[in-house]
């Protein structure tokens, strides 16, 4: 429809839906309280209210918001709201501009912007990729359900007692340990930020509920060893699954940092594994020596995922590489669910080798355990080339146990601890 037909006015929204775009856009009085309809040469509609400044007294121009999204009814009410601020000698753009800011202000101090700018700083602080892929998690799953639309200066101690008690309620302690740390430096970065004055989870330690006793991973003993292995070598489990099952197994590593090795860490020439400090619950580097089976099974590896950053990537996840669950999975698979995890591979290795009466501080070196006291800020000995002769002897070990220890090997076996 072209504005030379229009018949009528106020303008009928048949009318406002049909009107055709000109070269250069146009306004149409709507027909009520100087509210013009205006149509840009690109087709699109929007509302604008004319009144005068209370400044200088000059015309001036208000948007209302664009068509069909505002329809002539909302456009009225938006200018009886201005033509009422105006009376109350409040200028409309300027309280238009002061809504956007509040609304902005508001934005910025909910619990989720700020939350969002401690992580924010917390990646740029180069921290392990495995504890933001932590926090991540719980973030998402438990405290911005719970706080994230709230702004940071509602917060109560009362609901953060709550979302602790909704984590504990599932025993997951270790969690909710995290999460109150996490949630007092959050809100520490408010204070400091000027939103808000004092912290709500400063205290919640004095209510957490107790952990029970740490119980020891699921983990296998000498004699259980051989029909496990012999299931592990027989796994159906993908390559780069089964692989990292198998490096917790020879290196006796934390499954974290098996999950998120990097190509670049391993040097398959010199068979060892560097570990950056910032990957480690430690304040220092270490490197993994890689027994001969390790190293082979790599090369196999390599073939696969050597083009990529990590050494086990994730498949349709969330997350860079494979799940904290997937080295079980393969456990579970050959039968051994409930009875070795990740963690327990540790165990493992770390029994097998004290009774076969290796060195401590090689195992525990290789454990990367930090020794306490002031021997623990001073030792930095890396015992690498024992622990490359202890790890080589452990995978043998582990072999010999899967093909059937004879006495004669078991002999040979111990002449050989602590001899490299």
């Amino acid at each position: 429809m072209k504005r030379s037909d229009i018949k009528r006015r106020p303008l009928a929204d048949t009318v406002l839906s049909s009107l055709e775009p000109e070269a250069k856009e146009y306004r149409e009085t709507y027909g009520i309280d100087r509210i013009y309809f205006v149509v840009a040469a690109n087709g699109r509609k929007r509302w604008e209210f004319r009144y005068k400044r209370i400044a200088d007294g000059k015309w001036s121009w208000l948007g209302l918001g664009g068509y069909p999204e505002i329809s002539a009814k909302r456009a009225r009410e938006k200018a009886a709201e201005a033509i009422e601020l105006i009376e109350r000698g409040v200028e409309p753009a300027n309280q238009k501009q002061a809504v956007k800011k509040a609304q902005e202000a508001a934005t910025e101090t909910l619990f989720r912007s700020v939350a969002a700018a401690w992580l924010e700083k917390k990646e740029k602080g180069g921290r392990a990729e495995s504890t933001l892929d932590k926090i991540h998690t719980y973030l998402q799953k438990d405290i911005l359900p719970a706080l994230g639309d709230m702004q940071v200066h509602d917060i109560t101690r009362r609901h953060c007692a709550y979302l602790l008690a909704s984590i504990e309620a599932r025993s997951a302690f270790n969690v909710a340990k995290k999460t109150r740390g996490w949630l007092k430096e959050i809100f520490s970065q408010a204070i400091a930020k000027g939103m808000m004055e004092y912290n709500p989870a400063s205290e919640l330690l004095a209510i957490a509920a107790e952990a029970p006793k740490t119980k020891q991973y699921p983990h296998l003993l000498e004699p259980e060893l051989p029909d496990f292995l012999r299931a592990m070598q027989t796994t159906t489990s993908r390559l780069i699954a089964r692989t990292a099952a198998w490096l917790t197994i020879w290196t006796a590593s934390r499954p974290g940092m098996v999950r998120w090795a990097e190509w670049t860490d391993i040097d398959l020439d010199e068979g060892v594994w560097s570990v950056s400090a910032a990957k480690m619950k430690m304040d220092r580097d270490i490197l993994i020596p890689l027994p001969d089976q390790a190293i082979a099974a790599l090369r196999e590896l390599h073939e696969l995922t050597g083009r990529g950053r990590y050494l086990f990537p994730g498949i349709g996840q969330k997350t860079a590489v494979i799940s904290e669950n997937t080295i079980n999975k393969v456990f579970a698979g050959v039968g051994y669910k409930g009875k070795l995890v990740g963690h327990g591979t540790r165990h493992t290795a770390s029994t097998l080798l004290r009774e076969h009466e290796w060195t401590k501080d090689h195992i525990e070196m290789q454990l990367a355990h930090k020794e306490g006291g002031i021997s623990g800020l001073y030792n930095k000995a890396k015992y690498l080339s024992q622990r490359r002769h202890m790890m080589q002897w452990y995978a043998d070990y582990l072999d010999a146990l899967a093909a059937g220890m004879t006495e004669a090997l078991r002999i040979e076996f111990k002449s050989k601890v602590n001899a490299g």
